[in-house]
Protein backbone atom coordinates (compact mmCIF):
# COMPACT_ATOMS: atom_id res chain seq x y z
CA UNK A 1 0.00 0.00 0.00
CA UNK A 2 0.83 3.77 -0.93
CA UNK A 3 0.43 5.68 2.17
CA UNK A 4 0.79 9.33 2.50
CA UNK A 5 1.29 10.70 6.06
CA UNK A 6 0.23 14.84 6.14
CA UNK A 7 1.18 16.93 9.23
CA UNK A 8 0.66 19.85 10.39
CA UNK A 9 2.69 21.14 13.37
CA UNK A 10 6.51 21.08 14.18
CA UNK A 11 5.18 17.76 16.73
CA UNK A 12 3.27 16.02 13.66
CA UNK A 13 6.28 16.78 11.20
CA UNK A 14 8.13 14.73 13.90
CA UNK A 15 5.88 12.06 14.42
CA UNK A 16 5.68 11.96 10.30
CA UNK A 17 8.88 11.30 9.68
CA UNK A 18 9.22 8.60 12.29
CA UNK A 19 6.32 6.95 10.68
CA UNK A 20 7.77 7.06 7.26
CA UNK A 21 11.36 5.72 8.53
CA UNK A 22 9.38 2.60 9.59
CA UNK A 23 10.31 -0.45 7.32
CA UNK A 24 7.73 -3.14 5.75
CA UNK A 25 7.29 -4.62 3.09
CA UNK A 26 3.49 -4.01 2.60
CA UNK A 27 3.49 -0.11 2.91
CA UNK A 28 5.38 2.33 1.10
CA UNK A 29 5.26 5.37 2.97
CA UNK A 30 5.82 9.02 1.81
CA UNK A 31 5.42 12.28 4.36
CA UNK A 32 4.10 15.59 3.14
CA UNK A 33 3.71 18.30 5.61
CA UNK A 34 1.85 21.63 5.52
CA UNK A 35 4.31 24.36 5.59
CA UNK A 36 6.56 22.43 2.61
CA UNK A 37 2.96 21.84 0.30
CA UNK A 38 2.76 25.12 -1.62
CA UNK A 39 -0.84 26.71 -0.59
CA UNK A 40 -1.09 23.69 2.15
CA UNK A 41 -1.92 20.26 2.05
CA UNK A 42 -5.56 20.58 1.52
CA UNK A 43 -4.40 22.14 -2.28
CA UNK A 44 -3.19 18.44 -2.79
CA UNK A 45 -5.99 16.05 -0.89
CA UNK A 46 -7.55 15.57 -4.83
CA UNK A 47 -4.28 14.16 -5.96
CA UNK A 48 -3.63 12.03 -3.27
CA UNK A 49 -6.85 10.73 -2.48
CA UNK A 50 -6.65 9.16 -6.19
CA UNK A 51 -3.15 8.14 -5.96
CA UNK A 52 -2.74 6.68 -2.45
CA UNK A 53 -4.21 3.86 -0.75
CA UNK A 54 -4.22 5.18 2.49
CA UNK A 55 -3.57 8.72 4.30
CA UNK A 56 -2.46 8.93 7.38
CA UNK A 57 -2.91 12.70 9.28
CA UNK A 58 -1.19 13.96 12.64
CA UNK A 59 -3.93 16.38 13.40
CA UNK A 60 -7.41 16.35 15.13
CA UNK A 61 -10.00 14.44 13.77
CA UNK A 62 -12.03 17.18 13.01
CA UNK A 63 -9.45 18.66 10.16
CA UNK A 64 -9.31 15.39 8.57
CA UNK A 65 -12.74 14.92 7.81
CA UNK A 66 -13.20 18.40 6.88
CA UNK A 67 -10.25 17.95 4.30
CA UNK A 68 -11.40 14.64 3.25
CA UNK A 69 -15.79 15.26 3.04
CA UNK A 70 -15.89 16.54 -0.71
CA UNK A 71 -14.01 13.20 -1.73
CA UNK A 72 -16.04 10.17 0.20
CA UNK A 73 -17.65 8.21 -2.31
CA UNK A 74 -17.99 4.81 -1.03
CA UNK A 75 -16.19 2.52 1.22
CA UNK A 76 -15.31 -0.29 -2.13
CA UNK A 77 -13.09 2.60 -3.28
CA UNK A 78 -12.32 5.07 -0.66
CA UNK A 79 -8.61 4.74 0.20
CA UNK A 80 -7.93 3.95 4.10
CA UNK A 81 -7.87 7.00 6.68
CA UNK A 82 -5.94 7.21 9.63
CA UNK A 83 -5.54 10.20 12.20
CA UNK A 84 -2.69 10.40 14.65
CA UNK A 85 -3.02 13.29 17.63
CA UNK A 86 0.55 14.85 17.04
CA UNK A 87 1.18 13.65 20.23
CA UNK A 88 1.38 10.02 19.17
CA UNK A 89 -0.98 8.99 21.75
CA UNK A 90 -4.40 7.18 19.11
CA UNK A 91 -3.99 5.81 16.35
CA UNK A 92 -7.88 6.25 14.89
CA UNK A 93 -8.98 4.26 11.96
CA UNK A 94 -11.57 6.59 10.65
CA UNK A 95 -12.39 5.81 7.25
CA UNK A 96 -12.31 2.72 4.90
CA UNK A 97 -11.53 -0.25 8.10
CA UNK A 98 -12.06 -3.20 6.51
CA UNK A 99 -11.50 -3.38 2.57
CA UNK A 100 -9.64 0.25 2.37
CA UNK A 101 -6.98 -1.65 4.97
CA UNK A 102 -7.28 1.63 7.37
CA UNK A 103 -7.93 -0.73 10.76
CA UNK A 104 -5.25 -2.67 9.86
CA UNK A 105 -2.70 0.48 9.41
CA UNK A 106 -4.33 1.85 12.23
CA UNK A 107 -2.79 -1.33 14.58
CA UNK A 108 0.61 -1.61 12.41
CA UNK A 109 1.51 1.99 13.54
CA UNK A 110 -0.28 2.18 17.03
CA UNK A 111 2.23 -1.09 17.36
CA UNK A 112 5.04 1.17 15.92
CA UNK A 113 5.11 4.04 17.42
CA UNK A 114 3.32 2.71 20.91
CA UNK A 115 0.22 4.54 20.45
CA UNK A 116 -3.20 3.00 21.34
CA UNK A 117 -5.17 1.90 18.00
CA UNK A 118 -8.69 3.06 18.19
CA UNK A 119 -11.13 1.01 16.19
CA UNK A 120 -14.40 1.23 16.41
CA UNK A 121 -16.05 -1.41 13.25
CA UNK A 122 -18.62 -3.65 15.57
CA UNK A 123 -17.31 -6.79 14.22
CA UNK A 124 -13.29 -6.15 15.15
CA UNK A 125 -14.67 -5.11 18.93
CA UNK A 126 -16.60 -8.24 18.90
CA UNK A 127 -13.40 -10.14 16.99
CA UNK A 128 -16.11 -11.65 14.29
CA UNK A 129 -14.83 -11.44 10.67
CA UNK A 130 -16.03 -9.15 8.63
CA UNK A 131 -17.45 -10.32 5.25
CA UNK A 132 -16.31 -7.61 2.98
CA UNK A 133 -12.25 -8.34 4.20
CA UNK A 134 -12.96 -11.66 4.17
CA UNK A 135 -14.31 -11.27 0.40
CA UNK A 136 -11.09 -8.94 -0.08
CA UNK A 137 -8.71 -11.67 1.68
CA UNK A 138 -9.76 -14.43 -0.82
CA UNK A 139 -10.25 -12.44 -4.20
CA UNK A 140 -13.86 -13.11 -3.84
CA UNK A 141 -16.53 -10.38 -5.70
CA UNK A 142 -19.14 -8.71 -3.69
CA UNK A 143 -22.22 -8.75 -5.87
CA UNK A 144 -24.15 -6.58 -3.26
CA UNK A 145 -22.76 -4.22 -0.94
CA UNK A 146 -26.22 -3.29 0.68
CA UNK A 147 -27.20 -6.54 1.92
CA UNK A 148 -23.70 -7.33 2.98
CA UNK A 149 -24.74 -4.55 5.55
CA UNK A 150 -27.69 -6.49 6.21
CA UNK A 151 -26.22 -9.31 7.28
CA UNK A 152 -22.80 -7.94 9.06
CA UNK A 153 -25.54 -5.99 11.43
CA UNK A 154 -27.16 -9.92 11.91
CA UNK A 155 -23.66 -11.07 12.34
CA UNK A 156 -23.04 -8.11 15.24
CA UNK A 157 -26.48 -9.52 17.11
CA UNK A 158 -25.31 -12.90 16.76
CA UNK A 159 -27.92 -14.02 14.70
CA UNK A 160 -27.64 -17.11 12.61
CA UNK A 161 -26.29 -17.13 9.13
CA UNK A 162 -26.04 -19.58 6.75
CA UNK A 163 -22.99 -20.41 4.79
CA UNK A 164 -22.85 -22.56 1.42
CA UNK A 165 -19.89 -22.43 -0.14
CA UNK A 166 -18.31 -24.38 -3.22
CA UNK A 167 -14.58 -23.25 -2.26
CA UNK A 168 -12.71 -24.52 1.10
CA UNK A 169 -12.61 -20.61 3.06
CA UNK A 170 -15.03 -20.41 5.98
CA UNK A 171 -15.74 -16.77 7.72
CA UNK A 172 -14.73 -16.86 11.52
CA UNK A 173 -18.48 -16.22 13.20
CA UNK A 174 -19.63 -17.95 15.82
CA UNK A 175 -23.10 -18.44 14.79
CA UNK A 176 -22.23 -20.04 10.95
CA UNK A 177 -24.48 -22.99 9.69
CA UNK A 178 -22.78 -24.67 7.24
CA UNK A 179 -24.69 -25.88 4.27
CA UNK A 180 -23.15 -28.51 2.07
CA UNK A 181 -25.66 -27.46 -0.59
CA UNK A 182 -28.55 -25.61 -1.60
CA UNK A 183 -31.33 -28.30 -2.04
CA UNK A 184 -32.29 -27.46 1.24
CA UNK A 185 -34.18 -24.94 0.13
CA UNK A 186 -35.99 -27.17 -3.08
CA UNK A 187 -35.71 -24.08 -5.13
CA UNK A 188 -37.81 -25.24 -7.88
CA UNK A 189 -40.18 -25.63 -5.52
CA UNK A 190 -40.15 -22.67 -3.59
CA UNK A 191 -40.38 -24.25 -0.41
CA UNK A 192 -37.95 -23.74 2.63
CA UNK A 193 -37.09 -26.69 4.34
CA UNK A 194 -37.25 -26.42 8.46
CA UNK A 195 -34.21 -27.30 8.80
CA UNK A 196 -33.00 -23.80 7.60
CA UNK A 197 -35.95 -21.96 8.93
CA UNK A 198 -34.20 -20.24 11.77
CA UNK A 199 -31.55 -18.45 9.53
CA UNK A 200 -31.65 -14.89 9.28
CA UNK A 201 -29.34 -14.13 6.69
CA UNK A 202 -27.08 -16.41 4.07
CA UNK A 203 -23.78 -16.19 2.35
CA UNK A 204 -23.41 -18.05 -0.68
CA UNK A 205 -19.88 -18.22 -2.56
CA UNK A 206 -20.11 -19.96 -5.70
CA UNK A 207 -19.63 -18.75 -8.99
CA UNK A 208 -23.54 -20.52 -9.69
CA UNK A 209 -26.53 -18.35 -9.90
CA UNK A 210 -29.70 -19.61 -8.38
CA UNK A 211 -33.03 -18.88 -8.21
CA UNK A 212 -33.64 -17.71 -5.05
CA UNK A 213 -36.68 -15.24 -6.01
CA UNK A 214 -38.71 -17.36 -3.36
CA UNK A 215 -35.99 -16.76 -0.48
CA UNK A 216 -37.26 -14.29 2.04
CA UNK A 217 -33.87 -13.39 3.96
CA UNK A 218 -31.41 -11.66 3.16
CA UNK A 219 -28.13 -13.23 1.08
CA UNK A 220 -25.13 -12.28 -0.37
CA UNK A 221 -23.42 -14.15 -3.43
CA UNK A 222 -19.55 -13.79 -3.17
CA UNK A 223 -18.28 -14.70 -6.56
CA UNK A 224 -14.99 -16.47 -6.15
CA UNK A 225 -12.52 -16.48 -9.24
CA UNK A 226 -12.43 -19.83 -10.36
CA UNK A 227 -13.97 -19.92 -14.03
CA UNK A 228 -11.58 -20.09 -16.54
CA UNK A 229 -12.54 -19.44 -20.72
CA UNK A 230 -11.28 -21.12 -23.69
CA UNK A 231 -11.66 -19.08 -26.77
CA UNK A 232 -10.88 -20.12 -30.53
CA UNK A 233 -12.66 -17.30 -33.37
CA UNK A 234 -11.77 -16.48 -36.98
CA UNK A 235 -10.11 -13.83 -37.82
CA UNK A 236 -10.97 -10.23 -37.44
CA UNK A 237 -13.98 -10.95 -34.98
CA UNK A 238 -14.83 -7.81 -33.20
CA UNK A 239 -15.35 -7.36 -29.35
CA UNK A 240 -19.05 -7.25 -29.24
CA UNK A 241 -19.48 -10.81 -30.60
CA UNK A 242 -17.00 -12.09 -28.62
CA UNK A 243 -18.23 -10.66 -24.92
CA UNK A 244 -21.73 -11.36 -26.37
CA UNK A 245 -21.23 -15.04 -26.86
CA UNK A 246 -19.72 -15.24 -23.39
CA UNK A 247 -22.13 -13.45 -21.61
CA UNK A 248 -24.37 -16.18 -23.32
CA UNK A 249 -22.41 -19.41 -22.35
CA UNK A 250 -23.00 -17.85 -18.74
CA UNK A 251 -26.29 -17.10 -19.17
CA UNK A 252 -26.97 -20.75 -20.16
CA UNK A 253 -24.90 -22.17 -17.33
CA UNK A 254 -25.96 -20.14 -15.02
CA UNK A 255 -22.71 -18.76 -14.22
CA UNK A 256 -21.50 -15.23 -13.30
CA UNK A 257 -19.73 -13.15 -15.22
CA UNK A 258 -17.85 -12.26 -11.97
CA UNK A 259 -15.86 -15.22 -11.56
CA UNK A 260 -13.93 -15.19 -14.37
CA UNK A 261 -10.25 -15.88 -13.58
CA UNK A 262 -8.63 -16.19 -17.19
CA UNK A 263 -9.20 -16.50 -21.13
CA UNK A 264 -7.15 -18.31 -22.66
CA UNK A 265 -6.56 -18.70 -26.80
CA UNK A 266 -3.51 -19.99 -29.07
CA UNK A 267 -0.63 -18.36 -29.95
CA UNK A 268 -2.30 -17.85 -33.64
CA UNK A 269 -4.56 -15.58 -32.22
CA UNK A 270 -2.69 -13.36 -29.58
CA UNK A 271 -3.22 -10.18 -31.38
CA UNK A 272 -6.94 -10.38 -32.45
CA UNK A 273 -8.52 -7.34 -31.16
CA UNK A 274 -11.46 -8.84 -30.24
CA UNK A 275 -10.15 -11.18 -27.52
CA UNK A 276 -7.82 -8.80 -26.29
CA UNK A 277 -10.66 -5.82 -25.55
CA UNK A 278 -13.13 -8.45 -24.08
CA UNK A 279 -10.53 -9.97 -21.58
CA UNK A 280 -10.21 -6.41 -20.76
CA UNK A 281 -13.91 -5.83 -20.56
CA UNK A 282 -14.43 -8.66 -18.18
CA UNK A 283 -11.12 -7.36 -16.59
CA UNK A 284 -9.21 -10.79 -16.63
CA UNK A 285 -5.63 -11.47 -18.19
CA UNK A 286 -5.05 -13.52 -21.30
CA UNK A 287 -2.79 -16.78 -21.49
CA UNK A 288 -1.63 -17.79 -25.15
CA UNK A 289 -0.42 -21.35 -25.31
CA UNK A 290 1.73 -22.40 -28.08
CA UNK A 291 0.75 -24.87 -30.68
CA UNK A 292 3.04 -27.97 -29.17
CA UNK A 293 1.22 -26.97 -25.87
CA UNK A 294 -2.23 -28.37 -27.29
CA UNK A 295 -1.20 -30.77 -29.17
CA UNK A 296 0.35 -32.39 -26.05
CA UNK A 297 -3.59 -33.25 -24.90
CA UNK A 298 -5.75 -32.18 -27.85
CA UNK A 299 -6.75 -35.88 -28.03
CA UNK A 300 -8.82 -35.70 -25.17
CA UNK A 301 -11.08 -33.17 -27.17
CA UNK A 302 -13.04 -33.45 -30.28
CA UNK A 303 -11.28 -32.84 -33.26
CA UNK A 304 -11.79 -30.59 -36.65
CA UNK A 305 -9.15 -31.47 -39.39
CA UNK A 306 -10.41 -27.90 -40.72
CA UNK A 307 -8.93 -26.02 -37.58
CA UNK A 308 -5.73 -28.64 -37.67
CA UNK A 309 -5.74 -27.26 -41.63
CA UNK A 310 -5.75 -23.70 -40.63
CA UNK A 311 -3.91 -22.97 -37.53
CA UNK A 312 -2.00 -26.82 -36.86
CA UNK A 313 -3.82 -28.25 -34.17
CA UNK A 314 -7.43 -29.49 -33.73
CA UNK A 315 -9.05 -27.35 -31.76
CA UNK A 316 -8.42 -24.45 -29.49
CA UNK A 317 -11.15 -23.80 -27.24
CA UNK A 318 -11.04 -27.10 -25.12
CA UNK A 319 -7.39 -27.36 -24.75
CA UNK A 320 -6.92 -24.11 -24.04
CA UNK A 321 -9.29 -24.21 -21.31
CA UNK A 322 -8.39 -27.60 -19.84
CA UNK A 323 -4.72 -26.12 -19.85
CA UNK A 324 -6.00 -22.66 -18.02
CA UNK A 325 -6.83 -25.28 -15.11
CA UNK A 326 -9.80 -27.01 -13.81
CA UNK A 327 -12.43 -29.36 -15.13
CA UNK A 328 -14.64 -28.19 -18.25
CA UNK A 329 -18.11 -27.95 -17.33
CA UNK A 330 -19.24 -26.73 -20.82
CA UNK A 331 -17.32 -28.35 -24.18
CA UNK A 332 -17.18 -26.29 -27.36
CA UNK A 333 -19.92 -24.07 -27.76
CA UNK A 334 -20.02 -22.44 -31.20
CA UNK A 335 -21.20 -19.26 -31.52
CA UNK A 336 -21.09 -18.24 -35.79
CA UNK A 337 -17.37 -18.17 -35.80
CA UNK A 338 -16.72 -18.21 -32.38
CA UNK A 339 -16.32 -20.92 -30.31
CA UNK A 340 -16.08 -21.16 -26.42
CA UNK A 341 -15.29 -23.63 -23.65
CA UNK A 342 -15.13 -23.27 -20.08
CA UNK A 343 -13.91 -24.97 -17.09
CA UNK A 344 -13.47 -24.69 -13.41
CA UNK A 345 -11.77 -25.04 -10.45
CA UNK A 346 -12.62 -26.74 -7.82
CA UNK A 347 -10.93 -26.03 -5.04
CA UNK A 348 -13.15 -28.17 -2.12
CA UNK A 349 -12.67 -31.76 -4.42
Amino acid sequence: MKIACLSFTDKGKELGDKIRGLKDEEYIIHHYTNKEVEGGIKKIIPYLWEKYDGLVFMASTGIAIRMIAPYIKHKTIDPAVVVIDDLGRFSISLLSGHIGGANKLAAWIGERINATPVITTASDNRDIESIDLFAKKNNYYIEDMKEITKIAAMMVNEKNIGFYSEDNKIIDYPNLIILDDLQFFNLSQGVISSEIKNLNGLIIISSKTYNMSNIDIPYVYLRPKNINIGIGCRKGIERKRIIDAIETAFMEANLSIKSIKAIGTVEVKKDERGIIEAAKYFNCPIRIFTIDEIKEIENKFEKSQFVKDTIGVYSVSEPTAYLLGGKIIRNKLKFNGITISISKEMNNG
